[in-house]
């Protein structure tokens, strides 16, 4: 389990004083179901009655959509005064300029991307809010077979085959510049010497088409998240090399995320949004039953669209990487973990500032830890937590080692961003 360092205080969190809080905090959620805050105040103008109603929340076709759509599917929404209208979208792209013009209220939605807009960087600058982490885990980096034949199977043999070729040779793709499988992909390419920018060629492919570029050959392999890695399993296409939560075991993936305009116009609904939410993810974490409803639920056309086998095998941690290798995978995607995946950790948000910074996304070191402050709204999740019954930490940071032994855990955030050997 990461361990958080706490900004109030400095104070560190770990998982049996995290389970020990939950305890206490058992009281305080009474207080939230009958309409009072985390902090014992009443919500915004006095009443906990939404502003809207219906809210219209986006979704990529991935695994981790599950517990926005279990929200709406389970009824969760009901409960808070709210009904949660799932949209499909066709790329991170179409999430963003969504977001931004109001066509959406809210969505499942890569952490990068609304930091990225946030600051404005490569498209449309909005203030925007991170409301909850929808999962920590479950990504993976997908190579192609052809790279099977040559040897590379793992990176340091993807990197002596990087090495021998001509730079550029070789293209992988991520789904979105500032997102969550970008930052995975480069994070694991420089871990093992190889450079994502001037060794190797670096593109964008939307989540549901990786597999079909893959067999056609666009490119040598890609990030993204489940079920297109075993997909491209299933069908020949690949393998996989490393899981996601092998860079970094459990880490922050989705957030439930929205414009700062949108929160300020309707707290209240905000506030109804992410307990629906966050009690979809209780649910779905609570049994292996629920998990095997949940994955035939969003196979369906209208969620994932893919078959129920897809999705069902890594959602229950049963993993296979298309060399022969099968294993039942500890830290596979978690979508609540007695609440600890779904805080809005400043120091996640941190992070991908700090990989934005590295890779040159950045011109300037922004102010880490105000940007973090501004755009993970603590106090909206607190509240929902306190209506839902589920604990929150004293603290707002938290700590973890990645797969190159570095440790991140929030602080001098600047320092960590230019420690890299490799970065822009």
């Amino acid at each position: 389990m990461s361990e958080g360092n706490g900004v109030n205080g400095g104070t560190t969190v770990s998982r049996r004083d995290f389970l020990r809080r939950s305890m206490m905090l058992s009281g305080a959620a009474m207080m939230g179901a009958s309409g009072l805050g985390a902090s014992g105040g009443v919500w915004a103008a006095g009443s906990d009655a939404p502003e809207k109603k219906e809210i219209r929340v986006g979704f990529i076709p991935l695994t981790d959509c599950a517990s926005v759509v279990m929200a709406a599917v389970q009824k969760f929404d009901e409960k808070y005064g709210i009904k949660i209208i799932p949209s499909k979208e066709a790329s991170w792209a179409a999430v963003r300029d969504k977001l931004v013009s109001g066509e959406l209220d809210a969505a499942h939605v890569l952490y990068g991307l609304v930091y990225g807009v946030h600051l404005g960087i490569g498209g449309p600058k909005k203030d925007m809010a991170v409301l909850m982490t929808l999962n920590n885990n479950g990504q993976a980096i997908t190579l192609a077979s052809q790279l099977k034949d040559k040897g590379a199977i793992d990176g340091p043999a993807l990197k002596k085959l990087v090495a021998a070729s001509a730079p550029g040779t070789y293209t992988f793709a991520q789904t979105f510049p500032t997102g969550t499988h970008a930052m995975w992909l480069y994070y694991w390419l420089a871990a093992n010497d190889i450079h994502p920018f001037q060794d190797v060629k670096s593109i964008v492919v939307p989540p549901p088409q990786m597999v079909a570029n893959a067999r056609v050959g666009n490119m040598h392999g890609f990030c993204v998240g489940e079920p297109w890695n075993q997909r491209a399993i299933i069908d020949g296409v690949g393998f996989t090399a490393v899981t996601s939560q092998e860079i970094w075991t459990d880490h922050p993936e989705k957030v439930l995320g929205t414009s700062a305009d949108w929160v300020a116009r309707h707290p209240n609904a905000a506030r109804a949004l992410t307990a629906a939410v966050l009690e979809a993810s209780r649910w779905i974490d609570a049994s292996a039953a629920n998990r095997q409803l949940t994955a035939e639920t969003i196979a369906a056309r209208s969620y994932v669209n893919t078959d129920v086998d897809v999705i069902v095998g890594r959602m229950q941690g049963q993993y296979q990487n298309g060399l022969g290798k099968r294993w039942d995978d500890a830290h596979a995607m978690k979508f609540f973990r007695d609440g600890e995946v779904n805080f809005p950790w400043l120091s996640d948000g941190m992070w991908f500032l700090t990989q934005h910074r590295r890779w040159g996304l950045l011109e300037a070191e922004p102010d880490y830890l105000a940007v973090a402050k501004a755009i993970n709204r603590v106090d909206i999740y607190r509240q929902a937590a306190s209506a839902a019954g589920v604990a929150v930490p004293a603290g707002d940071l938290r700590s973890a080692r990645l797969i190159d032994g570095v440790v991140w855990d929030g602080k001098a955030p600047a320092q960590y961003a230019g420690s890299f050997k490799l970065k822009a």
